[in-house]
């Protein structure tokens, strides 16, 4: 079993350093009529991308707004395939929090729409998608409701969680485009990470401790 595994694995290296020798040899002959084709469809591949952002701004992209009401939402639900409904009330302490992260996030991800709406000013939305924990995000993708956000439970459980879980949460629904890694929180990581130099100062606190120490019993 260990052998199979062990030619497998060396197989799979071999493929791997073939492809990369394949693009280090294609991009070492290439010739200059080549590499100005790759210059201008890079540059045709930005000039779309600005275009495009362009386009999602005057759309609102980009901006965090609050809406006055019910028909507005329905009305961007057809404009913008990607959307993150906060649904709020007046003098939520989390909502206020959360408002926070939704002004980073809305100049972060073009791509997708950021917004706001009281419930006190939405009750036939408030009912029909069954909110009831404020605050409350919707994550909608081409007008369906894909998932919800309700209060901090999934962000830590805290209200001091970083912008970057709550990317990483919206990004389960697949509203935003998101290159970071899916399955692991980055809450959960930097904790880790944090844990991990604690115990080396300890570790090396310890050490010192033993060095300076006169005593033959003191482990």
């Amino acid at each position: 079993m260990e052998s199979v595994l062990q030619d497998t694995v060396l197989n799979v290296a071999k493929n791997v350093e073939k492809q990369i020798d394949e693009e280090i040899y294609r991009l070492e002959n290439l010739d200059l009529d080549s590499i100005e084709k790759l210059r201008e469809d890079h540059l045709k591949k930005l000039k779309a991308k600005a275009k495009r952002n362009q386009e999602l701004k005057a759309l609102g992209h980009g901006e965090y707004e609050e809406i006055p009401d019910e028909k507005k939402f329905f009305d961007l639900c057809k404009k913008s395939p990607n959307m993150v409904v906060h649904f709020y009330k007046d003098g939520s302490v989390n909502c206020k929090i959360l408002d926070e992260h939704m002004k980073t996030l809305c100049k972060k991800h073009l791509e997708t729409r950021f917004i706001k709406l009281n419930v006190e000013r939405a009750p036939f939305l408030t009912e029909r998608l069954r909110i009831k924990v404020i605050p409350t995000l919707t994550l909608v993708k081409d007008s369906v409701t894909k998932d919800y956000i309700v209060g901090f439970t999934e962000l830590g459980n805290c209200a001091d969680f970083s912008t970057e879980m709550l990317e990483w949460r919206i990004a389960q629904a697949g509203v935003i485009d998101y290159e970071g890694d899916l399955f692991n929180p980055p809450d959960i990581k930097k904790k880790q990470k944090k844990r991990l130099i604690e115990k080396k100062k300890i570790i090396r606190g310890r050490n010192s401790s033993d060095e300076d120490s006169d005593d033959p019993d003191d482990w």
